[in-house]
């Protein structure tokens, strides 16, 4: 009995999650049923529609987006934003959280206590003082700018999540590797980083979306010609009024790219939490 039970209870459990699942995808689905219609058909009845009446998907309106050279330079201005402000601030974040947890150097706790303090600092107070900086040194409207902008509000977040991860390795196994000769560089290289890899699995996911998604920062920080998928989105918007016909097909692109990143590298954050829990 108690094992029909269990059986009932894990069914359960499972159609409750596919239910859930089901219902978290709802929007996505209808996006993309959105950007499978002409501009008429959703004009003349909702999303829901396509499932009754499969002969109104078409890709007019992907074709239209990609003729549309703002929004494909846009596309390819988020991939040159979101790629370096991700690379850097996980490689940057690593090597400090290494210092941090096991380098002695003077004043380092007071330096770390510098680092967690910038974590209350919002994003909305710097803005004015940055863009008048990136104006002197004539890095306003350009990527780059808009790369150190991301890369400097990600790093204390960063150093404080890998320091903690790396303040809990076993001492023990460093010290072991250094008696084998292993210095510094290849100590973080060899065992540091391959143990923090749910830590830094998890970190690279997180500022990757982070950025991507990001409409406040480069609203204010690009021109006409550096802007990312999302700023040149809202243009349409003001703009065009109601371009659904490049608007929906722009807008799930711009959604889909960022879910496709995180499903390709989940089976590398589990497999790294679960060698994390073994270690």
């Amino acid at each position: 009995m108690s094992w029909l039970l269990n059986k009932i209870n894990g069914g359960l459990v499972r159609v409750l999650l596919i239910v859930v699942a089901l219902f978290w995808l709802v929007p996505t689905i209808g996006l993309l049923a959105s950007s499978l219609r002409s501009p008429d058909d959703m004009s003349a009845s909702g999303w829901w529609h396509v499932f009754a009446k499969p002969s109104q998907l078409t890709f007019d309106s992907y074709q239209k987006l990609l003729e549309n050279g703002d929004i494909t330079h846009s596309l390819w201005n988020t991939v040159l934003i979101t790629v370096p402000a991700t690379v850097l601030v996980v490689v940057i974040g690593a090597l400090a959280g290494y210092a941090f947890a096991w380098m002695e150097f003077p004043g380092r706790d007071w330096w770390f206590l510098v680092v967690v303090s910038l974590l209350v600092v919002p994003v909305q107070v710097a803005l004015i003082p940055i863009a008048e900086l990136f104006g002197k040194i004539g890095l306003f409207g350009t990527i780059f700018g808009v790369i150190l902008f991301h890369v400097g509000f990600g790093l204390p977040f960063a150093v404080f999540l890998l320091r903690n991860f790396f303040a809990e390795i076993p001492r023990e196994l460093l010290e072991a590797a250094r008696l084998d000769g292993a210095g510094e560089l290849r100590l973080f290289a060899r065992v540091v980083m391959p143990l923090g890899g749910p830590a830094i699995a998890s970190l690279g996911i997180f500022q990757f979306l982070w950025v991507w998604n990001d409409m406040l920062v480069a609203l204010v920080f690009t021109k006409s010609g550096t802007q990312p998928i999302t700023v040149a989105l809202q243009t349409q918007v003001r703009q065009f009024g109601n371009n659904v016909d490049v608007l929906a097909p722009g807008a799930f692109i711009s959604m889909v790219i960022p879910l496709a990143v995180f499903f390709a590298f989940q089976r590398q954050f589990v497999s790294g939490v679960m060698a994390g829990a073994v270690k």
